[in-house]
């Protein structure tokens, strides 16, 4: 179960496993929408079971046995709906290879399209009852780091506080991590090491360190992103400073998301200003941010060379950050409404740097 079909009919997708988790038959996993004809969706037996309670209320759910042939059953649907040779076929962008080679040899001629770009259009503008979904999402999210922070201690290593962020969004209600709990800390004793977990992880954190979270929590089917910076010892002028001016950069693009007004790379060019005449522009070494909401990175995104108009009702991240190895860092991230005369914040404590002494 991916996004457009949890976007589709609210049957929310799983936490993802690592490697796969197979039931026979599963590349039919999903929903077949064709013009005038009643959606149909087919899963396998196990996810029928235990993976799709209470979710497939009013739908026509066929279900395949352990036992059964998914080649005719698909046949059959394809029938039923008027799939003939030669038709184009859109599939979500979620959709397996498999289902892919399956579908193609089943329809001769058969062409693919990419069903989720024809959602993106829809998705990317959310509307009160998404918008409402996310301020909730990002209350549990910064409720989380408010009960972590309680607990910092100087001396815990990297792993300690990632497990309590994770256990924290849990208990205040999230299905859990939308996307790999992160840290990304620096200081004198702790070089900065990018995507290598079992490396940082049983690192113990020991005064100076800047210490930078990057974590979201799920909320009824959609995705947090959320950032913030703790020092732990006193903060260092060089830490006061980095801080101070990723928190500047941030305002500065929150007030120039202004919808019908503004195109995405103009936000970041804006926002990265800040940075750039203060002279760490070569620490800030990512895009500005990117949209949000059934999928923790989704276009369009807040970059140069994106000309897309920021519409009213689109959700982005704005999170700049300077990263520096063998001094201090600093990164910050909200995930901000357009609006017509600027963003609006869905979470907005912990403005001033945190200090764990």
């Amino acid at each position: 179960m991916g996004t457009d079909l949890d976007y589709l009919t609210g049957i929310h997708r799983d936490i993802p496993n690592y490697g796969r988790n197979l039931h026979p038959g599963m590349w039919l996993e999903g929903a077949w929408i064709a013009p005038d004809r009643e959606p149909i969706l087919t899963i396998p037996r196990m996810t029928a079971e235990f993976g799709a309670k209470g979710g497939t209320d009013g739908l026509d759910v066929r279900v395949l046995g352990d036992w059964d042939d998914p080649v005719t059953m698909v046949r059959g649907i394809l029938k039923e709906l008027g799939v003939g040779a030669g038709a184009v076929i859109a599939t979500s962008d979620d959709a397996e290879a498999e289902s892919l080679i399956e579908l193609q040899a089943l329809v001769s001629g058969a062409r693919f399209a990419s069903a989720t770009q024809i959602l993106r259009k829809l998705r990317v503008i959310k509307d009160a009852d998404e918008i409402a979904t996310m301020r909730e999402a990002g209350r549990i999210t910064e409720a989380a780091f408010a009960d972590v922070v309680g607990m910092l201690k100087i001396g815990m290593t990297e792993l300690d506080i990632v497990a309590e962020v994770d256990f924290q969004m849990k208990r205040h209600g999230s299905l859990g991590p939308s996307f790999t709990t992160s840290l990304y800390n620096t200081g004198p004793n702790h070089p900065m090491r990018f995507g290598r977990r079992l490396e940082t992880w049983p690192r113990v954190l020991t005064a100076p360190v800047s210490v930078l979270f990057d974590f979201g929590a799920v909320h009824d089917g959609m995705c947090y992103d959320f950032g913030r910076t703790v020092s732990f010892g006193a903060p260092s002028e060089e830490q006061v400073r980095v801080h101070r001016l990723i928190m500047e950069s941030q305002r500065a693009g929150i007030a120039a998301l202004k919808a019908g007004a503004v195109t995405c790379e103009e936000v970041d060019r804006v926002a990265r200003a800040v940075i750039e005449d203060a002279g760490y522009g070569n620490a800030f070494r990512h895009r500005l941010g990117h949209a949000i909401g059934w999928d923790v990175h989704e276009p369009p995104f807040l970059t140069k060379g994106d000309t897309t108009l920021v519409e009213e009702g689109m959700i982005f991240t704005i999170e700049p950050s300077i990263f520096q190895d063998g001094t201090f860092s600093a990164r910050v991230e909200d995930c901000i409404v357009a609006r017509p005369n600027g963003g609006e914040a869905l979470t907005t404590g912990w403005q001033d740097l945190v200090v764990v002494e």
